[in-house]
C-alpha cells in the first residue's frame, strides 16, 4: 500500500473508502502493519487490538452503503484514560487490571460513526505532568527527533497521528495536554469549550479544567470527528452554549475580515519565550494582516489562576486514584501527588471553582476589543525525552511548569483554544503558535486556523522515520 494513504487524513480515509478504492479491512491490516513495524521507536502505543479491530473493519466493509458514518472504516487510537470495552483503563499505570466492560461515550460515538479503534496510547500516570513518561510503559518518543519528547499528556496520541501510525487519535486536556503534544508533533490540536464533549461515564474530567478531544493533521479532520463527538449527556457537570454552525461548515467558510490581537506576555511570570516562537508569531500576525484581518498587539492583561487551577489539579489526581483497582500500584509521584493534595476537600474545590469563574471574567475582557487572541503554545522547544523520569512530585512540577505558561489559564476560563502548527524551527522540529476563542466560538478558531492552513500548507510534512 502506498505510504500517501497513511497521510491522507481522515477525510482522505474516508473518501478512499466510501469511492471503493480501498476496504477497512485492508486499510486496518494495513494500520496494524504500519504500527508494528513503527512503534518500536516511538512507544506510542500500550495496547494494540488487533483482533478486535479486524472483526470492525469486516462488519464495516459488510455494512451497506446507505447509512454509514462519516468515519466509517476509518482507523482510530484512544488515549489510555478514556474507556474502550474490553481494554483495561490504564490511566498510563498498572493500578487497573480489569477491561473496561463499555466504551465511554466519546468512543460510542466514534464507533456509531463508523470509526474502527485499533489501540490505546501512552500517558504520563494520570495526565500528572506535559511530558510522556509512564513509569508503566515507559517514555514516548518524538517521531521528528527520537531524542525528544512528544510532549503530554497526550503524547502517545500525538506521536501516533504525526508519524502515520492513524489519522486521528483521542487526546485529553486538562492544562494544556492536547495543544502541547500537538505543537511539539506538528499536528493541529483543539481544546473546546468547557462542556463541549461529554465525560461521561464521569461527571467531569479534573473538575471544570479537563476534555477530550482530537489531534488531527489538518483542521478540517478536527472538525469532522468534534461533529460526531460533541454533544452534552445528562451526567455532564458542564454544558457548552451551541456554536453558531457545525464545525466543518466552519472549517470550509470564509471567516470575513477580523480583529486578531496578539500577545507574546506569558499568563505565568517570569516565563520567557523562545525568541523562535516570538518570530513565529509575529509572522502569523503579518501572514493574517495580508489575508486582510485587523491585526493588532495588546497585553491581556492576564489574571492570576493559581488559586483556581491548583486545587483542581490535586483535586483531579485525586479523583481518579480513588477508583483504581490497585492503588499500591501507583507511581511513587502519583502517590506523593494524593499525599500532597489531601488538604483538598470538596468544599475547596468548589471555591477553587468559584475562583476560576472570576479569572475567567477577567481573562475573557480581552474579547471585548478583539475577536481572536493569538499567542505562543508553549513557550520553549520541545523537552528532551525522559526530562521528569523518576522525579517527584515538586521538580516534576517545577519541569512542567514553563510548558502550560500560555495553555492552562484557558482550562481554567474555559474557552476554547487551539494549537495551530506553523512551520519548523532550527531543530528540524515544529512550531506552533495558539488562537483563543471567545466562550463557545470554536467556529472562528477553526475558520481562521484553516485559512491559515491553506495560506501556509503544512500537512504535507511527515517526519523521518
Amino acid at each position: 500500500m502506498h505510504e500517501d494513504i497513511f497521510f491522507a487524513g481522515v477525510g482522505g480515509q474516508a473518501a478512499a473508502i466510501r469511492e471503493g478504492n480501498i476496504g477497512s479491512v485492508e486499510l486496518v491490516t494495513a494500520t496494524l502493519e504500519r504500527i508494528q513495524r513503527y512503534d518500536g521507536r516511538l512507544n506510542a502505543f500500550t495496547q494494540v487490538l488487533a483482533e478486535q479491530a479486524l472483526a470492525d473493519a469486516r462488519d464495516r466493509d459488510a455494512a451497506p452503503a446507505e447509512g454509514r458514518g462519516p468515519l466509517h472504516g476509518v482507523p482510530v487510537a484512544i488515549k489510555e484514560e478514556l474507556d474502550v470495552a474490553g481494554a483495561v483503563t490504564t490511566f498510563g499505570g498498572r493500578a487497573n487490571v480489569t477491561p473496561a466492560a463499555e466504551d465511554c461515550e466519546v468512543v460510542r460515538r466514534l464507533r456509531a460513526a463508523g470509526a474502527v479503534v485499533v489501540g490505546k496510547t501512552n500517558m504520563p500516570e494520570f495526565g500528572q505532568v506535559p511530558f510522556t513518561d509512564s513509569g508503566a510503559h515507559g517514555l514516548t518518543r518524538n517521531p521528528w527527533d527520537l531524542t525528544r519528547s512528544p510532549g503530554g499528556s497526550s503524547g502517545g496520541t500525538a506521536a501516533a497521528v504525526a508519524a502515520g501510525l492513524v489519522p486521528v487519535g483521542m487526546g485529553g486536556d486538562g492544562g494544556g495536554s492536547i495543544r502541547i503534544p500537538s505543537a511539539a508533533c506538528g499536528l493541529f490540536g483543539l481544546k473546546p469549550q468547557r462542556g463541549r464533549v461529554t465525560s461521561s461515564p464521569h461527571a467531569h474530567l479534573w473538575w471544570a479544567l479537563g476534555t477530550a478531544g482530537p489531534l488531527t493533521r489538518s483542521v478540517l479532520d478536527s472538525a469532522l470527528v468534534y461533529d460526531v463527538i460533541r454533544g452534552s449527556m445528562p451526567v455532564d457537570r458542564w454544558r457548552a452554549g451551541e456554536p453558531r454552525s457545525s464545525f466543518v461548515e466552519a472549517a470550509t467558510a470564509d471567516p470575513g475580515r477580523l480583529r486578531i490581537g496578539f500577545s507574546t506576555k506569558s499568563a505565568t511570570p517570569g516565563i520567557s519565550p523562545d525568541p523562535e516562537h516570538v518570530q513565529a508569531v509575529i509572522d502569523v500576525a503579518d501572514a493574517l494582516a495580508r489575508l486582510g484581518h485587523h491585526v493588532e498587539e495588546l497585553d491581556p492583561h492576564y489574571p492570576d489562576t493559581t488559586a483556581a487551577f491548583v486545587p483542581q489539579y490535586f483535586a483531579g489526581i485525586r479523583s481518579e486514584v480513588e477508583i483504581v483497582e490497585h492503588p499500591e500500584l501507583l507511581e511513587r509521584r502519583t502517590l506523593e501527588t494524593a499525599r500532597l493534595g489531601t488538604w483538598v476537600r470538596p468544599g475547596v474545590v468548589e471555591w477553587a471553582m468559584r475562583q476560576g469563574e472570576k479569572a475567567s471574567v477577567k481573562a475573557n475582557r480581552v474579547f471585548d476589543s478583539v475577536d481572536l487572541l493569538l499567542t505562543p503554545t508553549v513557550p520553549h522547544r520541545p523537552a528532551v525525552a525522559g526530562a521528569v523520569q523518576g522525579l517527584g512530585t515538586v521538580r516534576s512540577s517545577l519541569k512542567a511548569l514553563p510548558a502550560v505558561a500560555y495553555a492552562a489559564i484557558w482550562n481554567v476560563a474555559g474557552n476554547p483554544a487551539a494549537s495551530v502548527p506553523v512551520g519548523f524551527a532550527r531543530d528540524g522540529l515544529p512550531l506552533a503558535v495558539q488562537l483563543v476563542g471567545r466562550r463557545d466560538d470554536e467556529p472562528t478558531i477553526l475558520s481562521v486556523a484553516a485559512q491559515l492552513e491553506q495560506a501556509q500548507p503544512w500537512a504535507d510534512k511527515r517526519p523521518p522515520l
